[in-house]
Formats: C-alpha cells, sequence, structure tokens
C-alpha cells in the first residue's frame, strides 16, 4: 500500500513563497505518474501539478508560473515550490498517484493572509 506523507505548508503573507515536500513508497502501476492535489473550504479538491516518473511536468492554469513541481525518484520525494501566493491558494495540500489510486494522506495546510 503506497502511503504519502506532506510537509511544508504554513502561513504566508501575499507575495510569499513556501516549498511543499512529500515522502512516498512508490509509484502505482497504470498511472502517470504522481501529483499535486489542493483542497479550499467549500469545494472540491484539484489538481495543481502533475509530474510523470521521468519528470515531464503539467500544472493547472492557474499556477502556470508561479507553482513548480518536481521529484527526486533516488528517495521517493516530491516537492512543489510555491511562489507569489495568492490567498486564492489557501488550501489543504495533498500529493497522490495520478490520478488518485491510494489513500489520502493528512495532508499540509497552506494559508495565504496578511
Amino acid at each position: 500500500q503506497v502511503q504519502f506523507v506532506e510537509s511544508g505548508g504554513g502561513l504566508v503573507q501575499p507575495g510569499g513563497s513556501l516549498r511543499l515536500s512529500c515522502k512516498f513508497s512508490g509509484y502505482i502501476s497504470g498511472t502517470y505518474g504522481m501529483a499535486w492535489y489542493r483542497q479550499a473550504p467549500g469545494k472540491q479538491r484539484e489538481s495543481v501539478a502533475t509530474i510523470t516518473e521521468r519528470g515531464r511536468a503539467v500544472h493547472a492554469d492557474s499556477v502556470k508560473g508561479r507553482f513548480t513541481i518536481s521529484v527526486d525518484n533516488t528517495d521517493n520525494s516530491l516537492y512543489l515550490q510555491m511562489n507569489s501566493l495568492e490567498p486564492e491558494d489557501t488550501a489543504v495540500y495533498y500529493c497522490n498517484s495520478n490520478p488518485p489510486r491510494a489513500d489520502w494522506g493528512r495532508g499540509t495546510q497552506v494559508t495565504v493572509s496578511s
């Protein structure tokens, strides 16, 4: 059973930066790699960025140019560098496979507020 442990969230002012990390126990066969997702209060969970095992990345339009997903396959770590954060980025951030096939982890809270 693949497991995920997210970390790196926190409270940041608009325009600030955070780097999220996710330790995962392995890739799931039949999926397209890994992804970061987020769920804001009262909204459905959405995909933020995806990356294949070979490193091909795709970012949602809402974060393109501000967020960067990356993966280190040597120790099964997934990252999300978030710059120019906006209040609309406030959410709990999760990692999972793309598409999500494993149980969700606890996520990490990101709050963007002045």
